[in-house]
Parts: C-alpha cells; sequence; structure tokens
C-alpha cells in the first residue's frame, strides 16, 4: 500500500505576522489584536511572539489582563477582511502544488502530497519550497508538518516554530509522539485534558496504550476516534480543492453592551439572535431538528447546551421558544451573562416531507410561513431595521447587532469561518 504524505501548514502568528507588514515600527514590540472594548469584544485573538512571552494568552486574556501582565502592549484593533485576503493567497498558493487542500480554522491547512512526494527527503524538499514561496510572496511565515496522516502532520506542524519543516513518519511516530501530553492530539481540548489526567493518563502513549473501551465509557464515540488519533490509524482523506461543505449548522453569538441580569434580558437578545438565524435559514432552504445556545458568563466561564424540536422549523419563535426552555430547564442562571449564542443544528431542507404533530394547527403552521417569508421579503427591499419586534424594542442598545457582522461574531467576508 502507497504511504500518503499529508503536510499540515500552519501561518505563524497568523493576523499578528500580518498587522507588522503595515506597522513595521511595531516589529520589535510587544503587540495583540483584540476585539473592540467599546463592544465588549476586548478578548486577545492574536498576539506576536514578543507579547506571548509575557504570558499573554491568545483567546483567554481579555484587553485589560493582557495590559496587567504587559503594560506596554500595542493593542490593535482586527481587519478581518485583510487577515481573509492573506488566508486566500496562501491558498492559491498551496494549490499550485496540490488539487486536494482543506481548510482547517482562520489559520492553517492541508495538502495531499503524495502523488508529488516519494521519500521523507522529498517530503522535505517540497515543504521547505512552500514555505520560501509563502514567505516570498505574502512576507509572512509559516511551520508546515509532513506525516503519513492528517492528525500526525497537524501535530509536526506544532513541533518546530516559526518557519520550520518537521517529518514524523510511521517509523518514528511512537518515539515523538507518544512522549506529548494529550492536549497536543487533534481533538482535545482543555476540558478533554482536564478527565484525562485526572484518570492518570499523562501522553499519548498513554491514550494508545490503554483500552479503547476505557475512552468509549468517558467520551462516547469520540472515545474511539481518540484512541485512533493516538494509534496513528487515522486515514480521513484531504478534500479536493473544489469541494464544498455541506452546512451543518446556521448560529450566531454576540456580546451585548452590558452584562444580561435578567431573564428579560435573555429574552431579548434571544429573539434577536433567532431573527438573525432564521431569515439565513429560510434564504438557504433549511429548517432545523436542533437548537443550541452557547452561555459565557461575566467571568469568562462557559458551555453549551441543546434540545431537539418537536418539527423541523425555520419559524423565529419556534427557534427562541425552544432556545428559552433549554436555558431556563438545563442552564442555572446565576451568574451575570457576557455573551449568548443560538445555534440551528440538524439542519434538513426545507422542501423535505415533514410529518405533522398530533396537536399542530397546520393552517396556523402555514399562516406563520408566509408572515416570514413577508418580513424576508420586506428586509431585502428595505433593510433589515424596517420591521422589528416589540420585545426587542424594549432595549435597543442591548439587542443591537452591527449589520456587518456575520453568525460567528467576525465581520462578513471571512473565507475561513464558514460553519460557526
Amino acid at each position: 500500500m502507497q504511504t500518503r504524505w499529508i503536510a499540515h501548514l500552519d501561518l505563524n502568528s497568523c493576523y499578528a505576522a500580518i498587522e507588522r507588514l503595515y506597522h513595521p515600527e511595531l516589529r520589535c514590540l510587544p503587540m495583540a489584536i483584540c476585539g473592540d472594548i467599546l463592544l465588549r469584544k476586548g478578548i486577545v485573538i492574536a498576539a506576536n511572539e514578543i507579547a506571548k512571552m509575557y504570558g499573554i494568552e491568545v483567546g483567554k486574556d481579555t484587553n485589560g489582563s493582557a495590559k496587567q501582565k504587559c503594560p506596554e502592549l500595542n493593542i490593535l484593533l482586527p481587519r478581518q477582511e485583510l487577515y481573509d485576503r492573506f488566508c486566500l493567497w496562501t491558498w492559491g498558493i498551496c494549490t499550485k502544488y496540490s488539487d486536494y487542500v482543506e481548510n482547517y480554522g482562520p489559520d492553517g491547512l492541508w495538502l495531499d502530497l503524495t502523488n508529488i512526494v516519494r521519500d521523507k527527503y522529498e517530503a522535505q524538499q517540497i515543504a521547505d519550497k512552500i514555505r520560501i514561496d509563502i514567505k516570498e510572496t505574502l512576507g509572512i511565515t509559516c511551520s508546515i508538518g509532513v506525516s503519513f496522516n492528517k492528525t500526525a502532520s497537524k501535530i509536526a506542524a506544532e513541533l518546530k516554530k516559526p518557519d520550520a519543516t518537521t517529518i514524523i513518519t510511521k517509523e518514528n511516530f511512537k518515539n515523538i509522539v507518544w512522549k506529548l501530553p494529550p492536549d497536543k492530539l487533534l481533538g482535545v481540548n482543555d476540558k478533554t485534558s482536564r478527565i484525562l489526567y485526572t484518570i492518570g493518563i499523562t501522553d499519548i502513549g498513554n491514550i494508545a496504550k490503554a483500552p479503547v473501551e476505557l475512552f468509549e465509557d468517558i467520551f462516547g464515540k469520540n472515545g474511539r476516534t481518540l484512541h485512533r488519533y493516538a494509534s496513528g490509524e487515522e486515514c480521513s482523506p484531504v478534500k479536493h480543492k473544489d469541494y464544498t461543505e455541506p452546512t451543518k449548522r446556521i448560529g450566531h453569538t454576540d456580546t451585548t453592551p452590558k452584562d444580561m441580569r435578567t431573564i428579560e434580558d435573555i429574552k431579548r437578545v434571544v429573539y434577536t439572535l433567532a431573527e438573525k438565524i432564521t431569515s439565513r435559514m429560510r434564504e438557504q432552504h433549511y429548517k432545523c431538528r436542533t437548537v443550541q445556545i452557547s452561555i459565557r458568563e461575566n467571568n469568562l466561564k462557559w458551555c453549551e447546551r441543546q434540545g431537539k424540536l418537536e418539527t423541523p422549523s425555520y419559524i423565529t419563535n419556534d427557534i427562541a421558544e425552544k432556545a428559552m426552555n433549554i436555558f431556563k430547564t438545563k442552564y442555572r442562571f446565576t451568574q451575570p451573562l457576557r455573551s449568548i449564542g443560538v445555534t440551528a443544528c440538524d439542519l434538513v431542507p426545507d422542501n423535505i416531507g415533514i410529518q405533522s404533530s398530533l396537536f399542530g394547527d397546520e393552517i396556523q403552521d402555514e399562516k406563520r410561513d408566509k408572515v416570514a417569508h413577508t418580513i424576508d421579503t420586506l428586509r431585502a427591499m428595505y433593510g433589515y431595521e424596517i420591521i422589528r419586534r416589540g420585545i426587542v424594542m424594549e432595549d435597543p442598545k442591548m439587542t443591537y447587532i452591527p449589520a456587518d457582522y456575520d453568525r460567528t461574531g467576525f465581520r462578513v467576508g471571512s473565507a475561513f469561518f464558514k460553519d460557526a
């Protein structure tokens, strides 16, 4: 069987590196990119290597905590459209080397080099050539890992930074990968890592050597996947560059201008978000079976909860009422909330045959459907603000969502945030 050669490319401190091109005066100074503090989106979303030396953590520190760690920190607002252009240019460079290129997050991607690489020496040469091409063309650097599957190649890309190539073969996989902590493995987040440590799993080798049933008992079907990744048995293909990922979920999350302290505050925001996502569902001809809410408290603790609808729907009231029911029954509301999100999951085509509820009112459902589409038409003609719900207008500042923000909270046009 032919050995696969899969490369994972990771742009080094991507957003910070791009900003450095436009701010050469900050080249040797600590710099971070943070959301707009006036919109209460002041989380560090990128930092250069100098800033990271002060202990600043991307996705965890706020503007304030980052400044406490590094008082001389230079903070810039994000320019998502600029970052998107660089990511698309990177994609274009990679497609010169392979027809199989697949996005992974905002600053990473996989390439299948199997057809042009025969051994690890050629893999090193091609990866180095891609790195040089990106550096000379775009002025930013990347790290590339090459291995026999996607999981191992991503681990390899993380081992040497910045601007480096690392090769992991089947022969040295155990010697290199099994010594690493569990959080280096694809799919292991902070919560999963903590659980693994509590049961004595301190490295990836421990995962591979333990019985798969242990992880299935703890993590369900994801436990088997975790064991397969650790054992080097992952074999998923890299998607073709022209492949379009089907929409799996449509959602919107927003940080409100002030903390949400009452159920009425939550309800206003939930209805605002539900209107946004149901409008997009109807536009894309989807209904959803499941509603999910994401909650971030003002102490930045975060959780998700979800529940099934009785019948698939794209009506705002159905989605909002289900979201509120989930919130009231599955979450203990003891702390003011900083942000909340609503996501429509388990999408199905809106023309699929759906069995009616025994207690449903088909005539009323048809009327609601017509009203929803009429509202969509009015907003398309005269703008989104032409018609608003009364509950939303009770506190316009709380329910304001900038028109140029999409469902992820990133500005419209982001090529790397297709599925929130």
